[in-house]
């Protein structure tokens, strides 16, 4: 079983959050490219992190701008943060009372297929949303985790995922909506999306959820589909 270092990172501003991913993701990248040079025996270190972020949207590589429907005048008026990101998909919010989650992971440690890693993050999630009594699922071409998905008029997104993946180091990762103030949704098209709903377990449920919990459902299940160990 892989050892994964596990961090909580509170609550932190976007920019800080992904410059100290990169630290980490690089970090590991020199490593496995001295070994391949035969210059060093030094092992990579796998992370999974935890973190909440004030409210900010962030852009994927092959996202459009014109998704953020409102000004930069307006972002700057509601204290919103923007970044333009190096992840893959479009745009989505990240902000107060929803769990990110930043696996900084050695997929050659586990399998080189990032679409089976995506369906694993899936997976970890639609297990926690087993646990509320709601049924999690796949929606065909759109990465992240739905309900509802045979009923397009009910279709609603509850957790986002994008990542980025250099040597088979990944970092970025999934957001799911837990207490999340879905309002922030309204002023963008989420993950470039036009025609589907953004949901959270609060909204769901119909009661504020305990975060701390969920942090723990989301351990449990993550060492569960990767066989893993947290440390």
């Amino acid at each position: 079983m892989q050892e994964v270092k596990f961090s909580d990172w509170g609550q932190i501003e976007y920019g800080l959050a992904w410059q100290k991913q990169e630290e980490l993701l690089n970090a590991n990248t020199v490593i496995k490219s001295n070994r391949s040079k035969g210059i060093s025996a030094d092992e990579t270190t796998h992370h999974l992190i935890f973190c909440e972020h004030p409210p900010v949207y962030t852009l994927g590589k092959s996202g459009k701008e014109s998704h953020v429907l409102i000004t930069k005048e307006e972002l700057s008026k509601r204290n919103i943060s923007y970044y333009p990101t190096n992840r893959g998909g479009d745009i989505t919010f990240h902000g107060p009372e929803q769990l990110v989650g930043y696996p900084i992971l050695d997929l050659e440690k586990f399998y080189t297929d990032i679409g089976r890693y995506l369906r694993s993050l899936e997976e970890v999630i639609i297990l926690v949303l087993g646990d509320y009594g709601l049924k999690g699922e796949r929606s065909k071409g759109e990465t992240g985790v739905w309900l509802d998905t045979e009923h397009p008029l009910k279709a609603r997104k509850i957790c986002a995922m994008g990542v980025r993946c250099s040597r088979w180091v990944t970092m970025h990762g999934f957001a799911l909506n837990v207490n999340t103030d879905l309002n922030y949704f309204s002023m963008i098209v989420p993950c470039g999306i036009p025609d589907k709903q953004v949901t959270s377990l609060q909204k769901e449920l119909g009661c504020i959820v305990d975060s701390e919990e969920v942090k723990i459902k989301v351990k449990h299940y993550f060492q569960k589909v990767f066989e893993c160990i947290l440390t």
